[in-house]
């Protein structure tokens, strides 16, 4: 998964919201239902009480805890207090990231800080920790999940500081609510100061990608002559790119121009200062909870244990992929210098996705415009079904939305059917909430048919939600996503080979116009050009890890420079050089949202590729690949230890230990990639 992910995300709800608000300017006063099918959000000031009622559910539950014997049912009680108070996180994340209507927006981010503080209170709470503790230490828990449910619940406990002394536990506190409010002031300057950069003519972009930009004009005099003269005067065209980092890769896909890429790359300038107040909090986090670096404070829970042992893994993968790299690096260099009819341009950083795409349509003479035709939104919706039915023997079926359900007209709501099973679960297609919602793509008015990225990215995000939809767990503390960070994106990723595999397309990928399934010579084309630059895209996101774990890394005795820093990292981890006073880091949403995670999509990718070598590439829309991969592995969640489940799933061979973690095996990746 590269860059383009998140902030694209937060790039598109921007865009969501514009569309969306004249909807909502004539929705009903009183909707029959509340925002997501919950009655207390019939208005925006109904976030309000939904925080109170939740505060008051979970107090209720503290008060009913601290007076059990040692028992299961401290887990039971502690597994409602945590989706009571989720219920709320993930309704105020969607509604004030997606949500056209300004009220609900600011009474949502009101309510997101609300019930985070109390979150905090939870998480330092003597009467729970003490109950979980005496619990555990009893062993009165009779299955492994709900064993292994009491020891993830105190290591919850302990991360936020309740077993150490008054004043540091205060401190800790104080530090995580610095580094959430310092977190969100990022993703609102990512959001909100994008930067824009204004391109004259508007003909340097080709006539089929200007809708994607703001037309503008400016009146430019005839010539000298006719200035001194007459002033005679003309509009000239042209196009305004706001440089969010999903417009600015398409732009850059059109026109290699150094300014598009400086202004770009050089905002929110803000940032610098937010994130380097946020690198100190949480290194002054880590320190007071006992460790060397946030780097390791955020590892030690997971699968690969600590900094020293993915720093290896990601020099170790930096070193396999460097020459491969290198070489692709070459081949585009030379391209330039023979289209540009120069044999010593250097090739520059704006230069990559203009020369590597025109490389890519001059070798396999792909037309984007050709290739979205067989991908109408409507039919991939129905890929999603031939996913689910195929593997699975399920079914979507549409159902209504209530009013004031929704926050979009063009959101639907679909029910997961199996026939022996009954309704599995209910998934919604427009938002980004963790267990019920996938990334959409809004209506014909919006966008009638997908380029393959954004079908590669559906299949992804679908990834997710069938880790969500097809958990089945004892506590919700484990469902669906609510795994170790190193696995959470195997499943997205996973799934994103489905949207590269003929077997799989042809099921849904029609022609709109003339009813024809997409070729299988078109589907190859697609993947030889994929496939034409793969060292360059792992080093891209070796790099991109690496420079997450030294930023939170140990820190020195001076202030990090984060841009000298990420240059530095940039020139010794690929080919490409820094441009002086570029600073791309500082819309780097996963740094927020990932902060020492990074590397988890390389693990994850590993094992993702592992997987479908191994169990569905032969046949991948079988009911016995399906049955293996929901038995085996989604049903799970977080309720078995990640790495005992992968080795059941595929074998001992996916996971290696190392330097008293686990990486894993890189193979199948260097398989895929041609090392």
């Amino acid at each position: 998964m590269n860059q383009l992910s998140a902030s694209a995300m937060l790039s598109r709800a921007a865009s969501l919201r514009r569309a969306a608000a004249a909807a909502f300017s004539t929705a009903a006063a009183r909707p029959e239902t509340g925002l997501y099918g919950f009655d207390v959000l019939r208005t925006a000031k109904g976030f309000r009480r939904f925080v109170d009622d939740a505060i008051e559910r979970s107090d209720e539950l503290v008060a009913y805890i601290g007076q059990l014997p040692p028992s299961a049912e401290i887990v039971r009680a502690m597994d409602e207090i945590s989706n009571t108070v989720c219920s709320v996180i993930d309704s105020a994340e969607l509604c004030r990231n997606t949500h056209p209507d300004k009220e609900f927006m600011d009474e949502a981010d009101k309510a997101s800080m609300r019930i985070y503080e109390h979150l905090q209170y939870l998480n330092t709470n003597t009467t729970l920790y003490n109950a979980i503790l005496k619990a555990e230490s009893e062993g009165v828990m009779l299955t492994e999940e709900a064993r292994r449910a009491a020891t993830t619940l105190r290591v919850d406990f302990e991360k936020g500081g309740i077993h150490l002394p008054k004043d540091k536990l205060e401190h800790v506190n104080h530090l995580n609510l610095e580094i959430a409010q310092l977190g969100r002031k990022f993703s609102e300057n990512v959001m909100n100061k994008p930067g824009f950069v204004d391109i004259y003519p508007a003909s340097r972009i080709p006539r089929n990608m200007q809708r994607h930009f703001k037309s503008i004009h400016s009146i430019k005099p005839w010539g000298d002559e006719e200035q001194r003269n007459q002033m005679d005067t003309t509009k000239q065209k042209g196009l305004r790119i706001v440089t969010d980092s999903g417009t600015l890769s398409t732009a850059l896909r059109w026109v290699p121009d150094e300014e598009v890429y400086l202004v770009g790359n050089s905002e929110p300038r803000e940032n610098i200062t937010v994130l380097g107040k946020l690198i100190n909090a949480r290194d002054e986090l880590a320190k007071t909870m006992g460790c060397k670096s946030y780097g390791d404070f955020a590892i030690r829970p997971n699968m690969a244990a600590s900094v020293d042992v993915v720093m290896s893994f990601l020099k170790d993968l930096s070193g396999a992929v460097r020459h491969k790299a290198g070489e692709e690096f070459k081949r585009i260099q030379d391209f330039k210098r023979n289209v540009c009819n120069e044999k010593s341009a250097k090739l520059e950083p704006w230069d990559e996705d203009y020369f590597i795409g025109m490389m890519k349509s001059a070798v396999h003479n792909l037309d984007v415009s050709v290739v979205a035709a067989y991908f109408p939104l409507s039919q991939c919706l129905k890929g999603l079904n031939v996913l689910v039915e195929s593997l699975f023997g399920a079914t979507f079926h549409q159902i209504p939305m209530g009013d004031g359900e929704s926050w979009h007209p063009d959101v639907m709501k679909l029910s997961l059917h199996h026939p022996d099973e009954g309704v599995l679960t209910l998934l919604s297609e427009g938002g980004d909430d963790c267990k019920t919602q996938i990334t959409s793509f809004h209506s014909s008015k919006i966008m009638a048919r997908l380029n393959h990225w954004d079908v590669e990215t559906l299949f992804h995000e679908f990834g997710h939600a069938l880790h969500s939809l097809l958990s089945r767990t004892e506590y919700q503390h484990f469902s669906g996503t609510r795994v170790a960070l190193d696995v959470a994106e195997t499943p997205s990723n996973l799934f994103e080979f489905y949207a590269w595999d003929y077997r799989v397309l042809r099921k849904f990928a029609v022609d709109e116009t003339t009813g024809d399934p997409i070729p299988e010579k078109l589907v190859k084309a697609l993947n030889a050009s994929r496939n034409m630059f793969p060292a360059t895209e792992l080093q891209r996101q070796i790099f991109y890890s690496i420079m997450d774990l030294t930023l939170f890394g140990e820190q020195g005795s001076k202030p990090m420079d984060t841009i000298s820093t990420v240059a530095d990292l940039r020139r010794k981890h690929t080919s490409w050089k820094c441009v002086e006073g570029t600073h791309w880091h500082t819309r780097f949403t996963h740094l927020i949202n990932y902060g020492a995670g990074y590397y988890s999509y390389l693990y994850a990718r590993c094992f993702a590729t592992t997987i479908w070598q191994e169990v569905c590439q032969g046949d991948p829309l079988s009911r016995s690949t399906g049955s293996a991969l929901r038995d085996k592995f989604l049903k799970h969640g977080g309720a078995k230890d990640p790495s005992a489940l992968l080795k059941d799933f595929v074998g001992d061979s996916i996971i290696i230990n190392s330097g008293g973690g686990i990486i894993p095996d890189i193979s199948s990746l260097c398989k895929e990639v041609g090392l």
